[in-house]
């Protein structure tokens, strides 16, 4: 049987709704940062009964940098749950919670309310991504899972892309809404409901390993499982010890250290994209004082797409490379460079005024994205390529909960001390010492051919021709 077409198979029944379940899950993460353009301008003051009380910028910061610290308790957990109870009913889990707490949103009325709820929203999600990934480990072999990583993980991008229009379009045509709610309480409650439908979905949509598969034949779910279980006898982590040896493995520490570095400003670009290209906007009198604050919004929101949508051509054509070569470490540096380079100029863009301020705002942001969400692909195919099995699931948690400790938590929390473009600058120089690490680190080069899909064939790269 031939495995690629197994494989293919397999990309074009999980990656679409996976990416759904991303997509998702990204915009109830970072709405807040549509949301806080409405908050923080006119509903401090509690205009109607329901504004935040005291919400400001700063608290905008911590509430965002709150989310990791449940999600830095959790994850391992979840992880290890995930792994125990199967991957279809936890992920169903977590989905319909974090999407009943998204919604839950709508009855914040101070600062107090707005953090317990994004630290309960980490909770909910925590094991979300990593189980996610470790899921299609059980479903992708090694050398196509950078592409398969890449494709699922450009959600993060097209949730910028459609996320942030899709805000702004929701916060104003819901401006005068006449059933007492304001635009941004609509705002969570039409982005929350869509999760809690999804995990009920997934339920009944996935399947947790390839050998209970009856949406592939007989000979093909012997195909993939025979090469799944070559690959996972071919790792020495898996047995009862196998959660130690992520623990004591020294690649599950530096790979937490370079994604907490680059995190830092993932973070950045996502929380902060709409603020950044709005006071751009503002300095170049795009923005007026006389213009009305929803149409600002939306102005805002459409322009906020542009460096999400080059951070989804950036993750699809790293991710494609990196497998075709069957090379991790300089793609990730290559990667590492640009969020260095885009984050440098969009937080020199600040102190630009007029029209060449946002474009070069816009510009370093949009390298800068496709840097962050580029490496993904390329990163997230190293644990398991290192460790496989209970090791893997570990090793996975322990990655993602530790650099968005760093990245996420920390990264926002030194914004009101440091102010925002001295926090660009810090995230800048943060990933060009990531690039050095990765540089540095022993990551062996990965064997076997190339993969060519999963949409189409490339007669370069064709298996008889990589193995010649």
């Amino acid at each position: 049987m031939d495995e690629q077409a197994v494989v293919r198979k397999v990309l074009w029944r999980l990656i679409p709704f996976c990416v759904i379940c991303y997509l998702l899950n990204y915009i109830d993460r970072v709405n807040i940062s549509i949301a806080k353009l409405k908050v923080v301008e006119d509903l401090a003051a509690g205009a109607g009964g329901v504004g935040i009380r005291g919400f400001t910028e700063d608290a905008f910061a911590i509430g965002a940098g709150i989310f990791f610290l449940g999600y830095f308790l959790f994850e391992l957990p979840s992880n290890l749950i995930l792994e125990r109870v199967g991957a279809r009913r936890w992920i169903a889990r977590i989905m319909i919670s974090w999407g009943f707490i998204t919604m839950s949103f709508v009855f914040v009325r101070g600062v107090w309310s707005f953090f317990a709820l994004r630290f309960l929203l980490g909770i909910a999600e925590a094991g979300f991504f990593p189980g996610m990934i470790l899921y299609l480990s059980y479903w992708v072999p090694e050398r196509y899972r950078a592409r398969a990583a890449a494709l699922f993980l450009t959600s993060t991008a097209i949730s910028g892309v459609i996320g942030n229009p899709l805000g702004g379009w929701i916060l104003y045509i819901t401006d005068a809404s006449p059933l007492g709610l304001h635009n941004w309480q609509w705002l969570f409650l039409s982005e929350g409901l869509p999760s809690v439908l999804l995990g009920l979905v997934t339920l009944f949509y996935l399947t947790d390993k390839p050998a209970e598969a009856r949406w592939l034949t007989a000979p093909e779910r012997d195909t993939l499982t025979a090469v799944m279980a070559r690959e996972h006898a071919a790792h020495p982590a898996h047995g009862k010890a196998a959660l130690f040896d992520a623990f004591k493995s020294p690649h599950t520490w530096l790979l937490s250290a370079l994604y907490g570095m680059v995190v830092f400003g993932f973070y950045m670009v996502n929380f902060y994209t709409p603020s950044i290209i709005k006071d751009a906007l503002k300095a170049a009198h795009v923005i007026q004082p006389n213009t009305p604050a929803v149409q600002a919004d939306l102005w805002t929101s459409l322009l906020s797409a542009i460096p999400f949508g080059a951070a989804a051509v950036g993750m699809v054509l790293i991710g494609r490379h990196s497998d075709k070569h069957r090379e991790r470490k300089l793609h990730i540096a290559f990667a590492c460079a640009l969020i260095a380079v885009g984050l440098a100029v969009a937080g020199t863009a600040s102190s630009i005024a007029g029209t060449l301020g946002t474009v070069l705002a816009i510009a370093g942001l949009s390298v800068g994205a496709m840097g962050a969400f580029g490496l993904f692909g390329p990163f997230w195919a190293l644990p398991s390529q290192l460790l496989t099995g209970t090791a893997a699931a570990a090793a996975f948690a322990i990655i993602n909960s530790i650099g968005n400790l760093l990245g996420g938590f920390l990264g926002p929390m030194l914004v009101p001390v440091l102010g925002r473009q001295h926090t660009l600058f810090l995230a800048a120089a943060l990933a060009l010492v990531a690039m050095i690490l990765m540089l540095l680190a022993p990551i062996p080069r990965q064997e076997g051919h190339a993969f060519n899909g999963p949409i189409a064939n490339d007669e370069t790269d064709s298996p008889t021709t990589a193995q010649r």
